[in-house]
């Protein structure tokens, strides 16, 4: 019998926070072990974007940036991939240098050293020069860059639905079966 798969959804301090929130809950739904590095930052942008009485799931294991008891501090706690959504240019240029000042930082850098599937949602327009080329940097380590891109062909009616086509793309990268978005079937007639 195969093992649950453990995922690890960081959480950075820039908007968008619903992504990586919306990512955890789906996994969870789906019988993955998660485990989510919540940011300083990005508690300040869950009350603001989300509302001051937001919870994560019970369910789901829950990490500040500087819990160095966590788990996830050792690379010898096993992590099949791992999501950064968003992913502030700060805490990108931290994973690219290999700067590990934190909890997320340090096991994005466990999941390059290991060549496992590492996924960033880099939140930031327009692109600096330097956020270029550490995506470029990433991208050559091994980590899979996925702008929050939108897409029109799925026929989205709110927010929601652009969430759920954002998470479903970071499912799709992490093999994930789901039904979040119509997939694009080509033109009719």
């Amino acid at each position: 019998m195969a093992a649950r798969r453990r995922i690890v959804v960081g959480i950075t301090g820039a908007s968008g926070v619903i992504r990586g929130i919306r990512t955890a809950e789906a996994l969870l739904k789906r019988g993955f072990e998660v485990h989510a590095i919540v940011t300083d930052a990005a508690w300040a942008v869950i009350r603001h974007e989300v509302g001051k009485d937001f919870a994560f799931p019970k369910k789901l294991a829950l990490y500040g940036e500087d819990d160095s008891a966590s788990p996830l501090n050792s690379s010898s706690f096993l992590v099949d991939a791992m999501v950064v959504a968003p992913c502030s240019m700060k805490s990108l240029a931290g994973i690219a240098a290999g700067y590990a000042q934190n909890l997320l930082i340090r096991a994005a850098d466990g999941m390059l050293r290991f060549g496992k599937m590492l996924i960033v949602m880099p939140r930031e327009t327009p692109l600096s020069l330097s956020a270029l080329e550490n995506m470029a940097a990433l991208r050559r380590g091994g980590a899979v860059i996925m702008p929050p891109c939108a897409a029109y062909y799925h026929a989205p009616k709110s927010v929601d639905d652009m969430t759920d086509f954002f998470v479903g793309k970071i499912l799709d990268a992490l093999g994930v079966e789901h039904r979040l978005y119509k997939r694009w079937g080509g033109h009719a007639g």
